[in-house]
């Protein structure tokens, strides 16, 4: 009977003393989550430190600043209760991954989102095991309480294997009633046509200068930068209709300098300065096969610079010199040669060399 006793009192004490560290864990817990104005400072913090890409997302379809038929069509398919499968594809940065992720965010509720939408990333695991796996399961089943189909975003989708697209036909066709597939791609020939005649299919083009300057100009408002007329453009020039590399440049840029100019944009990526380019062009067609050589390499190495990027560059100055046709051509042909060479990972010395030897016999064709 005494131990009894005993052990309930050893009980008692032990609930005591667990009960009065909960009171004092409370007590040092309040501060940190009573005042509402520090949580809201680090919610905001947490926004400010993400990149740009994704805090400019466009979250709602009408923040789409480009392809209009192709956002007006999808909007049509939703409100008419009629999304069919969906095949994406165009090069990056052109909002083929925004769209469907502002459809999706159209059709569901928030608290929807997470149990209707499986985005995947194709390129992660490419093979079939992941179509048998995760996206099999997620579109077999239903979920209870709620109607309607699910969505299954698969991004990268042409770094599939053949062997996975052809398991994800049977799936796609088994499961229509339950859920809709968006395939995102950027070669549409590395999609079977299997998956193709699937799939509604829309291609994202290159943004123009005139769609991505106002979101260009939003991101410089809020985020306060002092941004000149040259450097805006040299953004622009640089990105080539890819909205994401424009804003990843201008974010990396504004972090290195206080201005973002031309200047500072070309030093900021490692792009030539159009000054070099003259240089080069200059030394091309005017100095000796030795003295352009060792020239042109001293100031690659000195500055940085990927022979690639200025192949680009002399291509283009190239094509504004004032030379016989057949000069040009051959000097362009040259140019492509070298640039597929490079592209197989070729010594940036030896085509160095093939590229002023190009110039040097230009040069011969003009006398």
């Amino acid at each position: 009977m005494s131990i009894g006793c005993s052990c309930g009192f050893i009980a008692l004490l032990q609930f005591f003393f667990f009960t009065r560290c909960l009171q004092v864990d409370k007590t040092r817990a309040l501060p940190a989550f009573s005042d509402s104005s520090s949580l809201r400072a680090e919610m905001s913090a947490a926004t400010t430190n993400l990149p740009w890409v994704e805090k400019y997302r466009p979250q709602k379809l009408d923040d789409l600043i480009a392809h209009e038929d192709i956002i007006s069509t999808i909007g049509r398919f939703i409100k008419e209760d009629k999304l069919p499968h969906l095949l994406f594809y165009g090069p990056p940065g052109t909002g083929k991954t925004s769209t469907i992720l502002a459809c999706a965010q159209q059709i569901y509720s928030p608290k929807e989102f997470t149990s209707k939408v499986l985005e995947l990333n194709a390129s992660d695991d490419r093979g079939i095991g992941i179509v048998r796996g995760e996206i099999l399961s997620f579109a077999s089943t239903k979920t209870i309480f709620n109607s309607g189909f699910k969505l299954i975003v698969l991004d990268e989708a042409d770094a599939m294997t053949n062997d996975a697209q052809n398991a994800l036909r049977r799936v796609i066709e088994k499961f229509t009633e339950n859920a809709r597939f968006c395939l995102i791609c950027n070669y549409l020939s590395k999609i079977i046509p299997a998956l193709q005649s699937r799939c509604t299919r829309f291609r994202f083009g290159p943004l123009t200068a005139a769609q991505m300057s106002p979101r260009i100009d939003h991101v410089i408002t809020q985020e306060r930068l002092t941004v000149t007329a040259d450097g805006k453009k040299a953004l622009m020039d640089l990105a080539q209709g890819d909205m994401r590399k424009a804003l990843n440049i201008l974010q990396s840029t504004s972090m290195a300098f206080d201005e973002v100019n031309e200047t500072n944009v070309y030093l900021c990526v490692g792009h030539p300065l159009k000054e070099d380019i003259s240089d080069i062009v200059s030394t091309l067609l005017n100095e000796d096969f030795e003295y352009s050589y060792n020239h042109i390499n001293k100031l690659k190495v000195g500055k940085g610079l990927a022979l690639q990027d200025v192949l680009t560059q002399v291509h283009l100055y190239v094509h504004r010199l004032e030379l016989p046709d057949k000069v040009k051509m051959y000097l362009i042909d040259k140019m492509a040669e070298i640039e597929y060479r490079l592209a197989a990972g070729t010594s940036e010395k030896i085509q160095l060399s093939s590229l002023i030897s190009a110039f040097q016999v230009a040069r011969q064709l003009t006398t």
